[in-house]
This record gives structure tokens, C-alpha cells and sequence, in this order.
């Protein structure tokens, strides 16, 4: 869905009728830009979709802004044309950037920087564009363009800051860093769960591909026999994780803060959203559809495929996640155990299976058994 924002007032008198109404700086810069702005809860494929003309981006890109990340966070697709390079570009606030489509190059520079840094990506690259930086994304590739999936904190930022030119090409140089392997190969660290739970995360500024990576950890909280891995970027406090869990299978419903915009790198499914104790959303995903959760909804994830399904959740600000007993690692009141869920979540799970030939692979204990414990051995071959 594409929607035309018209031009914000900013009249005295209509500006005192929007006191309480969520009216941001950056949604008032991201209407001024004129390129698409795809609202709702899902983007079906990122790889189809619509986009304009940016001018000063020198590339045709559209936003994202869908329901539960307005005012905190940016996402945006852009495309660069087969074997061409996009304008250099500096930004203010780290980026995230998701490869959707193809294969290509990024150069890293400041102006105090000894050599630039580059970076080789491919299709379900992930990496992060650090502040006050200038960057060049380049198409390697003759025959096919490049997407990519770009994501920051910009909205919070223009709140603090409400002067948007202050975050596009500052002359402010970020000084270097001596010894920096800024790219270098990510590090595993231990880290504990909610819950107390050991485990991983990894530490670095590149993951070649997300849809083979296979450094996971059991993920017992969310049922299905899930695993996933927990990645932080260092000299930043942007993050992120991503769930991989096997067919026929589904995970338990859990709602947490907003702002998590969740890309899916591999799998057919869909993940079903709702308010307490209002209507459900489905929202049916692929390899290259996004959704985000809005705030303290839950939604719950289903893989109908026959292949295990990835999702590649880019998180929020800490203080947007949202849990209510975080520091006690207490889930009862952020998820739903299998046997409490409605009926009507079990049954159009196997529908949507008997569409595909195919059968639920859910045990029925795990209905039963609150404690059940799903084998995390197997599901992990």
C-alpha cells in the first residue's frame, strides 16, 4: 500500500489542534522528500516494491513506515542500477543496512581516515554504516539491480534535533579509530537470557549471509525446537537476532515493545497480529517480505513451507523493548503457551498446511504439557 501524505501546516492555529498528535520532525521531512511511503503492517516482497525518484540521493528508494515504528525508527528500500554507483553519502546516526537483492561493494571513509575501508556483500548480507562516515554503495553486478533495506534511529534523533539538514553531510568528522578492523570477521561472546539461559551473541559490523548462517543457539522460551542467534555491533547500540526454526512447525505468541522491523531471509509462512482482545491481522511473508509488531501486540509465527523458515528481527533502542518483568525474565504476562492459545490458532494452522499437501508436525503433548520440552538437538540438523 502506498499512501500520498499531503503538507503538514504549520500555521499557529492548526498547529494547536495537533497538540497530543503524534506529528514528527521526520515525518514531516520524510513527506517533503516525495518518494513513496508504504504504510499497513507488511510489506509482501521488498524486491517488488514500489519505488520514486530520490534527487538527492541520486537513486529511486521509498520509506517504510508501518504501524509500531513511527517516531522511533527509519526503514527504507533503495535501488542501484546494474553496475553503477550511488552518490557518496554521509549520515549522522548508524544504519543498518539488509542486502534484499544482489551483490556489490560499500567504501567507508571520514576525512581523517587513513585509507578507506570496504566491504564485499551479497544477497542476505547484513552490516552497519557507523556515524558520521561518508559511504558509496556500488553494483557489481552488469545485469540485475541491487535492494537494499536500510534502517536507523533517524525519527528519534530529529526529535532531539528537530533541524533535519543537521543529519545529512555534517561536515563533523568523526575521528579514527586506531587499529580498527572495522569489517574484520564477527566474534562470539557469551551472553545469558532473560531467563538466566547461556549462550552467544555475536560481535561484529558484518554477516556475509543470513540465510546460511548456522551459529545458533536453542531458543527454549519460544517453542517450535527454534533457534537463533543475537547479534550486537560493536561501538554502537544497534542490534538485532534472528530466529530460525524447521516446517510444520509454529512458535508461541509473545508481544514485546515497538520498533522491530522483522525481514525474512528464507521460509514461506505467515505471522498472525493482534491487539489484546481485538481482531487478528495475518500477515502471509517469503523470502523478502517485512513486517513490524506494533506496540505490545502479540504475533506469533508459522512456517507452512517445506523448509525451516528464518525471520531477521532488527531491534529498537533498548528502551523501546518492551517487556513487562524483563528484569526477572518472568514471560507470562508477554507470551502464550501453546496449551492457552485459542483453538482457532491450531486450526487454521493445519489449513493452511492441507492448502500444501502438507501436515502439522506440532506434537500434541506440547498442547497438553505447559512444561513440554521440545528436542532441540534434532531440530537443530
Amino acid at each position: 500500500m502506498v499512501e500520498t501524505w499531503g503538507t503538514l501546516d504549520s500555521s499557529e492555529d492548526v498547529a494547536t489542534t495537533h497538540i497530543g498528535i503524534n506529528v514528527y520532525t521526520y515525518d514531516a521531512w520524510m513527506q517533503s522528500v516525495g518518494i513513496p511511503i508504504h504504510t499497513g503492517f507488511f510489506i509482501p516482497d521488498l524486491r517488488t516494491l514500489e519505488l520514486g525518484w530520490w534527487e538527492e540521493r541520486g537513486c529511486h528508494a521509498a520509506f517504510i513506515q508501518l504501524m509500531g515504528q513511527e517516531g522511533i525508527i527509519e526503514a527504507r528500500v533503495s535501488e542501484i542500477p546494474p553496475g553503477e554507483s550511488l552518490p557518496p553519502f554521509k549520515l549522522s546516526v548508524d544504519e543498518v543496512v539488509y542486502v534484499v537483492e544482489g551483490r556489490g561493494l560499500t567504501s567507508v571513509w571520514g576525512a581523517g581516515d587513513s585509507r578507506r575501508q570496504t566491504v564485499e556483500w551479497q544477497k542476505h548480507s547484513i552490516f552497519l554504516l557507523e556515524r558520521n562516515r561518508f559511504h558509496q554503495f556500488s553494483n557489481t553486478r552488469g545485469d540485475l539491480p541491487v535492494r537494499l533495506l536500510h534502517y536507523n534511529y533517524l525519527p528519534l534523533a530529529m526529535s532531539t534535533i528537530p533541524d533535519p539538514a543537521f543529519f545529512f553531510n555534517n561536515p563533523y568528522d568523526a575521528p579514527e579509530v586506531e587499529g580498527r578492523e572495522f569489517y574484520s570477521e564477527a566474534k562470539a561472546v557469551p551472553r545469558a537470557d532473560r531467563r538466566g539461559r547461556r549462550g552467544f551473541l555475536w560481535r561484529g559490523n558484518f554477516f556475509p549471509d543470513m540465510q546460511s548462517w548456522d551459529q545458533l543457539d536453542s531458543n527454549e522460551s519460544r517453542g517450535a525446537g527454534g533457534h537463533s542467534v543475537y547479534i550486537q555491533f560493536p561501538g554502537s547500540e544497534m542490534s538485532s537476532h534472528m530466529s530460525v526454526f524447521a516446517p510444520q512447525l509454529y512458535k508461541k505468541a509473545h508481544r514485546h515493545g515497538p520498533g522491530r522491523v522483522i525481514v525474512i531471509p528464507a521460509g514461506e509462512g505467515y505471522t498472525i497480529l493482534w491487539e489484546e482482545g481485538k481482531e487478528k491481522i495475518v500477515a502471509p511473508w517469503q523470502e523478502g517480505s517485512a513486517l513490524v509488531p506494533p506496540n505490545r501486540w502479540f504475533h506469533q509465527h508459522f512456517n507452512v513451507g517445506g523448509a525451516k523458515a528464518r525471520y531477521l528481527a532488527l531491534h529498537p533502542p533498548r528502551q523501546f523493548h518492551g517487556y513487562t518483568d524483563e528484569s526477572v525474565g518472568d514471560l507470562s504476562n508477554d507470551q502464550i503457551e501453546y496449551a492457552d492459545e485459542e483453538p482457532w490458532v491450531r486450526e487454521k494452522f493445519e489449513e493452511e498446511l492441507a492448502k500444501r499437501g502438507l501436515t502439522s508436525l506440532m506434537p500434541d503433548q506440547a498442547y497438553k504439557d505447559r512444561d513440554y520440552e521440545w528436542d532441540y538437538r534434532t531440530a537443530a540438523q
